[in-house]
Order: C-alpha cells, then sequence, then structure tokens
C-alpha cells in the first residue's frame, strides 16, 4: 500500500525534482516506509511505500526486463503469484518476489488490456519508454484513488489532492457545479472535483497520455446485472460463502499484522467468522463505540468476538471536534460530508496501534441489497400502481393529519418522506432519497445569482445513465448498479482509503473482490430482496457462522450523533464557523436561511443535522485550501 505521484511535461522543460520531492512528502503518511523515485529528463515518478508484500525487496519504482518501462503502484494484487507463474511460462524473468513486479510484465505481455487480470485493488502509473506515453489505471470499484490534471502541456497526478496542489501550475480555482453537487450528495462524483484543474480518473477505466500530448481515457471493466443465473436458493448460497471464502482467503496474504474491524452487523461480522475459519490462531477485532448509547455497537461486535473467539479490542471514542476536524478537511483535500469519516478514522487510529492492515465488510450492502432505500423503491413501484384516487385523496390525507410534533425521529416522518417521493420517476425518487439537500432546499438556500448559475446543473444527471443502462431490469438492480457506479466510489470508498490512510493503515474490502460483485450481480433480485428483508440470500447461509442476533438486528450504520453534538458541545464552534462574516458572504447561500437552520436546529424544533455538517464541512474546505 503506497501513495504514488508524477510528472510529463510535453513542453519541452524538465521535471522540477523539487517539485516533485514536495508533492511525495505532502503523502508520507500513505506510506512511512520508504521512497522512490525516477527521473528522466521531462519525466518524474515518485512514491511512498507500506511495505506488507515483500517487505525487503519490493521498493519501487520497479522496472521491466530491459529497463524500458517504469511503475509506482498504490494497492496490492492477490493473484500476483498465479499471474506471475503464467507470465514466466511465457519466457518473462523476475527480479524480486512483489506483486508491483508482476504488473509492469503484465503490461508489457498485455498492454492497455492488463488491468483485466489484475485481482484485487490498485491505482498505478507506467511510463513507456519504447512508445514516450504514461499509462494510467484504477481498479474496478475505486478502492484506490487517482487524481489527475492537464495543465500547461503537462500531466500531473498523485493519490491526493496534496499531492497535486504542491505543484505551481495547479490552480485552486473552484469549479462552483462541484459544490451544487456536493450538497446533494455529500461528496464530489468523479471525474469532478471541487478544483476546476483536477478531475479523478473514474473506477475502471484507464488513462493514456500521449507522446502528442493528448488523454485518451477507455473503460476496462463494468458491472453486468445479466444474464441471472439459474441456480436455486441452496446452490446460490452454496456459491456465495464459497466465493466469499475465497475473497477472505486471498486478502489474509501479508508480511505483517492483520485483523479486521467489526462493527457486529451482518457484513462486518461475516467477515470475521470466515477469517477465523481460516486462521489457526484467534484473528484480532477492533471495535469503536460512542459514549451516545443510541450510536454504540460495542455489544453487538463483542458478540460475535465472542463466538469466533476472536481477540478483540473495543475504543470508546470521546470525539474531539477540534482535534479531528482539521485532519480530516486537510486529508479529504475537497468537501467531504459523510459524517462516518469520523468513527472511521478513530477506529483505523486505534487500529494502526496493533496491526497494519484490517479488513472490512464495505459492499456487502452494494452487492447483497442492504440499504431500506432497495425495498423502499420497490414498494414504490407498487404504491404507483394504487388508482390516483386512494393515493392522493385516502393515504396522503391520512398521513398529513398526524401533528407534526409526532414526526420528529419517527417512523411516519419516513413514511411521509416515502410519500412525497414514491410518485416520482425512479431517478427521481432515488435522489430525493439520497440527497442531504434536495431541489427545493437548494432553491431556499442559495442566493438568486448562485441559483441561476446552477440552473442548468441537474444532479440527477450522476444517475439517470446507471438507471438507464439497466433498463429491463428490475428497480432493486438498477438502484445496486447505480449505487456500485456512485455512492460506493464517491463516497464510501473515499471515506475509508482517506481515513484509513491518514493513519497509514492498509484497508481490505472481501465483499468488493470483482467475482463476488459480479456473480451477487447475476443473482435473481429475489435472492437479495425477499418482501421487506435486505440481503435475505447472504442472512440464510451465514446463520452457521454468525449469532443469529446480528443478522437479524436492525441496520444502524456506521453513524455519530452529530446533532446532538451540534446542539451541546460543538455549538459555538458551528456557530461560529457558520455564521462569520467570511461564511455568509461568500456568494453562494442566503445568510438569513443558514441563521434560520442553525437557530431551528439548536433550539431543538428541527433536525438540521445533515444539512449543517454538509456546510461546516464544504467552509472549513474553504478556509483550508481556498482562503
Amino acid at each position: 500500500m503506497c501513495g504514488i505521484a508524477g510528472i510529463v511535461n510535453r513542453n519541452g522543460r524538465a521535471v522540477d525534482a523539487d517539485v516533485l520531492a514536495r508533492m511525495c512528502d505532502a503523502i508520507c503518511h500513505r506510506g512511512p516506509d520508504g521512497e522512490g523515485r525516477y527521473l528522466n529528463d521531462t519525466v518524474g515518478l515518485t512514491m511512498r511505500r507500506l511495505a506488507i508484500i515483500d517487505v525487503e525487496g519490493g521498493q519501487q519504482p520497479i522496472h521491466n526486463a530491459d529497463r524500458t518501462a517504469w511503475i509506482v503502484f498504490n494497492g496490492e494484487i492477490y493473484n500476483y503469484r498465479e499471474l506471475r507463474e503464467s507470465l514466466e511460462k511465457l519466457g518473462h524473468a523476475f527480479y524480486t518476489n512483489c506483486d508491483t513486479e508482476v504488473i509492469i510484465h503484465a503490461y508489457d505481455q498485455y498492454g492497455a488490456e492488463c488491468p483485466k487480470y489484475l485481482r484485487g485493488m490498485f491505482a498505478f502509473a507506467i511510463w513507456d519508454e519504447r512508445t514516450q506515453e504514461l499509462f494510467l489505471a484504477r481498479d474496478r470499484v475505486g478502492k484506490k484513488p487517482l487524481l489527475y490534471s492537464l495543465v500547461n502541456n503537462q500531466l500531473i497526478f498523485g493519490s491526493e489532492f496534496s499531492a497535486l496542489l504542491q505543484h505551481p501550475d495547479i490552480s485552486r480555482d473552484i469549479a462552483p457545479e462541484a459544490i451544487h453537487y456536493y450538497l446533494s450528495f455529500m461528496c464530489v462524483p468523479a471525474p469532478l472535483t471541487a478544483y476546476r484543474a483536477i478531475r479523478k480518473l473514474e473506477p475502471g477505466h484507464s488513462l493514456r497520455f500521449t507522446s502528442a500530448g493528448e488523454i485518451k481515457i477507455e473503460r476496462y471493466w463494468e458491472l453486468e446485472f445479466s444474464p441471472k443465473v439459474k441456480l436455486s436458493e441452496e446452490e446460490a448460497g452454496e456459491r456465495v460463502v464459497e466465493l466469499l471464502r475465497d475473497a477472505v482467503r486471498v486478502r489474509l496474504m501479508s508480511e505483517v499484522p492483520l485483523g479486521a474491524f467489526l462493527s457486529g452487523g451482518v457484513d462486518s461480522s461475516a467477515i470475521v467468522a470466515l477469517m477465523s475459519e481460516a486462521s489457526s490462531e484467534p484473528i484480532k477485532t477492533f471495535s469503536i463505540g460512542f459514549e451516545e448509547q443510541d450510536f454504540s455497537e460495542l455489544h453487538h461486535a463483542r458478540r460475535v468476538a465472542e463466538h469466533v473467539g476472536s481477540d478483540h479490542h473495543e475504543f470508546i471514542v470521546r470525539p474531539d471536534a477540534m482535534e479531528v476536524l482539521p485532519t480530516l478537511v486537510e486529508h479529504y483535500g475537497e468537501p467531504y460530508a459523510d459524517s462516518s469519516a469520523i468513527p472511521t478514522y478513530y477506529v483505523s487510529r486505534e487500529t494502526r496501534r496493533h496491526v497494519t492492515v484490517a479488513l472490512n465488510g464495505d459492499g456487502g450492502d452494494e452487492c447483497f441489497a442492504g440499504y431500506e432505500r432497495y425495498a423502499a423503491m420497490r414498494l414504490a413501484e407498487r404504491y404507483r400502481k394504487l388508482p390516483g384516487l386512494m393515493r392522493e385523496g385516502v393515504i396522503k390525507q391520512a398521513v398529513n393529519w398526524i401533528p407534526s410534533s409526532e414526526l420528529r425521529r419517527s417512523r411516519v416522518r419516513s413514511v411521509k418522506r416515502f410519500l412525497q417521493a414514491a410518485s416520482l420517476s425512479p431517478v427521481e425518487r432515488y435522489l430525493r432519497w439520497v440527497s442531504v439537500l434536495d431541489r427545493a432546499a437548494k432553491d431556499e438556500l442559495y442566493t438568486d445569482a448562485f441559483r441561476q448559475e446552477m440552473a442548468a446543473h441537474d444532479p440527477a444527471i450522476w444517475l439517470s445513465p446507471w438507471f438507464a443502462q439497466a433498463n429491463g431490469a428490475g428497480v432493486v438492480d438498477a438502484s445496486l448498479l447505480t449505487d456500485t457506479m456512485t455512492y460506493l466510489p464517491n463516497d464510501l470508498l473515499v471515506k475509508v482509503d482517506i481515513a484509513s490512510m491518514a493513519v497509514s493503515l492498509e484497508a481490505r474490502s472481501p465483499f468488493l473482490d470483482h467475482h463476488v460483485m459480479e456473480f451477487a450481480a447475476s443473482l435473481p433480485e429475489k435472492f437479495k430482496l425477499r418482501g421487506l428483508t435486505t440481503k435475505y440470500i447472504l442472512k440464510r447461509v451465514l446463520k452457521k457462522l454468525v449469532p443469529v442476533e446480528n443478522l437479524n438486528r436492525p441496520k444502524m450504520g456506521f453513524g455519530v450523533p452529530i446533532g446532538h453534538w451540534f446542539r451541546n458541545h460543538m455549538k459555538a464552534f458551528v456557530g461560529e464557523t457558520l455564521l462569520s462574516e467570511r461564511a455568509l458572504n461568500r456568494g453562494f447561500f442566503k445568510s438569513e436561511e443558514v441563521k434560520r437552520m442553525f437557530e431551528l436546529h439548536t433550539s431543538g424544533t428541527r433536525d438540521y443535522a445533515h444539512q449543517l455538517w454538509t456546510l461546516l464541512m464544504l467552509e472549513l474546505w474553504f478556509e483550508r485550501f481556498i482562503d
């Protein structure tokens, strides 16, 4: 696991070694075990290394047999031994025992098709002296980040914004439309970033920077939801466990201490149970809890740890906003408002005190339909088939009669939210449910000038292509595809990569093995969502491995009590930040609306926790990176 960066000039200038060094230093947290550099006049590659495989001999950059191609690599390739064996049979000779060298030989053998042969998580850059081209590639679902900028006829790339922003040619001019989309999704969707000059290479894509100075981007992988497998429920369940067991097995490959995050939810419990099966010694598990019991899952995690006999570690976190927020803003580098980054950072920090690698349950929801919104999407399709008179005249009227005071933190509020969106198209409905600030809220919040500027930028454009591509599939599969291509890489995987690498911890995700994902996509919807039972097939097959209480518990998510914090010890900090003269004069938001939301929330009248958090993280980013 590493951080990478580099520069390729097409303007005739030599690469500035000092700039390259600063880019490398900016990501030293991603690889505290060493650094490497390739510098050849107009080309510079650099990297920081977190040594996991071939600790002694895997220093980068690594070259091919005749030193005509050089690679810097971030990630892990789990099939590198098998791939190496097949390449050796084709005549390739190796000088290390690491997975990085296998990639450069796969590139020599297969060219731009080489990412298709890799099983794992990766972002890498190869400089080919023969063609004078730079080749970049990112893993199938986006577990490892890769940013780039084409400016003044030079391509500049890196693992994090902190590296690219060291280059003097990269402007910090903001992209206003990115702010607009961020306020919907809590993150900036790829390939956009908050900076006009910087782009994200999307998951499952490769990029060539040609000798003529052109960028050519190609997609090499996409998740397919058809055809469907023709298996019985029992056969499908056996195959799920078989694939997950193998995905866990290959991710236990490590020359350094290894453990697992354990929340006590279905997904992390499944991974821990399968790890315990494969290990001859008790595995190490790590859980985090809050003093606010409504947000603590420690007792669920403890039950699983006792069941599998793990060496279990628990941490009670008393979050200090002044301590953690500057750290998060610094490392994410652009506006990012998923508040579960806080517990992810804390559990990563505590886990790193004991191990260097941690497995997790990320991706289980997107593979096997774990979110409540999947059931809501299907239920809405059935609701739309009811006669209009019953929908509009009976059901909605009945719900509207319920006093608003009873709606707070209640299932009734959820029902009302469901009914407001149920009659919309699938794309608009999905957008309404995943948005922090919907269209109406933005109309209230935006200044007239910003609202007019953003009128042509509809957040639905990030979702509609995937719903369209899933045409013919059910609404659940369409939602799963959309989440896999948007929410998963833009939000969840960014959260885990940045939070874990900030403390030099490698995170591995067996559910995101592409063999597991492809099989899950091929399953009929009824195997994933049965009635209102989410993750039906997964829960069914895990009964022999995980305590039944953990399978039947309500889904909680990795949440934090930000609403409570905002009314108590964070109240002054939030008010001073969001209501400062500088924040209110940026030209994006009406000051009176920001004040209204803050006052209604802190008085306990309304719940604007997520909206205020989103605005807070935006303002803190402005203060750190723009002002």
